[in-house]
């Protein structure tokens, strides 16, 4: 049957000779080495498949019997949909749905054809007996199944790699790289939760650089984001690890404080207050002579109170300390 297929191909004056039976079987990689006398008899068994630009030849959820070697053409692999981009190419000479018959289980790809292509199809029962009757494929067969193992192993440390910066992208704030507004959702309620469940105090600090408006029209937003970034900086030093600061949005960070009570918040905040104050000068003329200041506004978690009820009551207090004069802690 392979014989056929590739005579098919080739001028009708080409005689198939064992030279050529021996050359063409080292161009496909299962059959690289293979004496052709020790698989003739089951290459009789196997079948051409045709397969048009654009067809599905595997799938996941479509169980498959067969190993498929490409004669001509080529066939295109896909991950997640058959929309995705393409994976990889599998040129003449490879070997797709291997894997789905030595792991026992449906395909984990899309494979489509690329061009117009010819395959051999081998069923399973024949691809056992050709093990047995030739080393060589055994051996063919193994490093296959090795590169497709470290082709897979790659492909997952790259989509990990991907997941992750998706992950750092979704929750992390890109100018202070600070925890964002995002991450605060998933984070502080387990965390007020742990608090009371404890009986253990817990305090939000709602932080908004003062008059940041002003500092951005008048120096720029360029020196009103080194600004912010300065800013960031001071605010981390300042806070335990354990204390969870977030960037919420804008000029306003908020900080999560467990185990914390609202008087020795009052004065952890003003420690803070006095550290941001004056000393966020990147070296640049302007953030030096106008130094950045902070409000702040402290609240504790009330009887039955959540993220929401915190966070009202941390910003009500921002607001009472920016309409008392600015550069304060207020509760």
């Amino acid at each position: 049957m392979l014989w056929y297929t590739w005579e098919s191909t080739l001028p009708q004056s080409l005689a198939i000779n064992s030279d050529y039976k021996r050359s063409l079987l080292d161009s496909l990689e299962l059959f690289k080495g293979v004496q052709p006398d020790d698989v003739h008899e089951l290459l009789q068994r196997c079948n051409r498949r045709d397969l048009a630009a654009g067809e599905l030849l595997l799938s996941p959820g479509a169980r498959n019997e067969h190993v498929f070697i490409v004669l001509s053409g080529s066939l295109n692999i896909h991950v997640g949909s058959a929309e995705t981009p393409v994976l990889a190419t599998m040129d003449v000479g490879a070997c797709v749905g291997e894997m789905s018959i030595i792991e026992d289980r449906d395909p984990s790809a899309f494979v489509i054809g690329a061009e117009e292509s010819h395959l051999l199809s081998i069923h399973q029962t024949v691809l056992w007996e050709m093990v047995d009757a030739s080393h060589d494929f055994a051996k063919n067969l193994l490093v296959v199944l090795s590169e497709r193992v470290r082709s897979h192993n790659r492909v997952i440390a790259d989509s990990f790699g991907e997941i992750k910066k998706f992950e750092k992208h979704a929750s992390t704030d890109a100018l202070t790289n600070l925890a964002n507004r995002h991450s605060m959702l998933e984070n502080f309620p387990a965390e007020i939760d742990r608090c009371v469940e404890k009986e253990k105090p817990v305090v939000m600090m709602m932080i908004d650089v003062d008059n940041f408006k002003q500092f951005n029209d008048m120096f720029g937003h360029i020196a009103g984001d080194r600004a912010l970034s300065a800013v960031s900086r001071v605010l981390r030093s300042q806070f335990r690890p354990r204390d969870l600061l977030v960037r919420y949005g804008g000029d306003e960070f908020a900080v999560l404080l467990p185990d914390t009570t609202q008087e020795q918040a009052l004065a952890i905040g003003e420690r803070v207050r006095v550290s941001v104050s004056g000393t966020t000068g990147d070296g640049s003329d302007s953030l030096i002579k106008i130094p950045v200041q902070i409000s702040m506004g402290v609240a504790e978690l009330s009887l039955r109170g959540n993220l929401d009820s915190l966070t009202r009551d941390a910003d009500a207090a921002l607001y009472r300390a920016k309409h008392a004069g600015r550069n304060i802690v207020s509760d």
